[in-house]
């Protein structure tokens, strides 16, 4: 199965799914949906839910749980991938007929429109766009940062593809050439850079402030010019070009620190980081302006 892992939300509440692009079907994580079904207070209760229910169902003779899929999807309690129960939307919407909740209907109309949404995003990627934009305006995340996180989406696919076109495996290689980037303008490996905001499985992109995802930009823009310019071959010429992409980016982060005398680097997290990007606006202005009255 050629399968895309996905966390859908429904209530603000996560189920994992995988897009099968070949069948063009979603696969739903059985437990998730359970856990919203019975309101579970968590994975365990859901997990053990689901496995006094399909053995109830296969003592029936119920063939859809006799032959239920599995795929490997990271758990939500450690992050590890396991073998996990999965159905089509019309496997679950069957499944979900034997389970009595009130919460039945409105997770039926919810699976048809996570299908139809898929559809429609075949036809039009700009619904894609529009549904991140609604994603991250639930999250609380401010119209002007949102606009800047499609646009460094974009540029990050540039530098894949720039990638893909210098033969670099998508993966291992992808990720290593992304810390070195990451290292070559902040000072300090992507582990260490979510260390530092205190982040675990959260995307360090999502918590970056505006500065921050602006000189990560420049670093992914500046390595995927170089690279269309020099034309370099394989991973170890790449990884080169990657340090000088990653140095163009650094020394506008020091010009920038050297006039606001602010760390461009911040251990805050996106929840905390309104305040402290207006903050920094506030300083340089103010700056500025202290060098025009002298």
């Amino acid at each position: 199965m050629s399968e895309q892992e996905k966390i859908q939300l429904f209530e603000n509440q996560k189920i994992r799914t995988a897009w099968d692009r070949e069948k063009e079907e979603w696969y739903f994580s059985i437990i998730d949906v359970i856990a919203v079904l019975v309101e579970a207070q968590d994975y365990d209760a859901a997990r053990n839910y689901w496995k006094v229910t399909k053995l109830r169902m296969v003592e029936e003779g119920n063939q859809l749980v006799t032959n239920c899929n599995q795929l490997k999807l990271k758990s939500p309690k450690d992050g590890k991938k396991y073998a996990t129960d999965v159905a089509t939307t019309e496997e679950l919407l069957r499944i979900i007929q034997s389970i009595p909740s009130k919460k039945a209907e409105p997770i039926k109309l919810w699976l048809a429109e996570v299908g139809r949404e898929r559809i429609d995003e075949t036809l039009d990627p700009e619904l894609i766009a529009e549904r991140l934009i609604a994603t991250y305006e639930r999250q609380g995340y401010s119209r002007e940062w949102i606009n800047q996180r499609l646009q460094s989406i974009s540029v990050r696919k540039e530098l894949t593809d720039e990638w893909r076109a210098r033969g670099i495996e998508k993966g291992t290689e992808y990720a290593i050439l992304t810390d070195e980037l990451t290292k070559a303008w902040s000072g300090m490996t992507t582990r260490q850079y979510k260390e530092l905001k205190g982040l675990k499985k959260e995307s360090l992109r999502d918590n970056m402030s505006t500065l921050e995802l602006a000189l990560n930009m420049v670093a992914e823009a500046a390595t995927t010019e170089i690279s269309k310019q020099q034309k370099p071959i394989g991973f170890e010429e790449s990884k080169q070009v990657t340090h000088a992409g990653g140095a163009a980016a650094k020394a506008a982060k020091d010009s920038i620190e050297a006039t606001t005398g602010v760390s461009v680097i911040t251990s805050k997290k996106a929840s905390e980081l309104n305040h402290l990007v207006t903050d920094m606006i506030e300083t340089s202005a103010r700056m500025v302006e202290e060098k025009k009255e002298d």
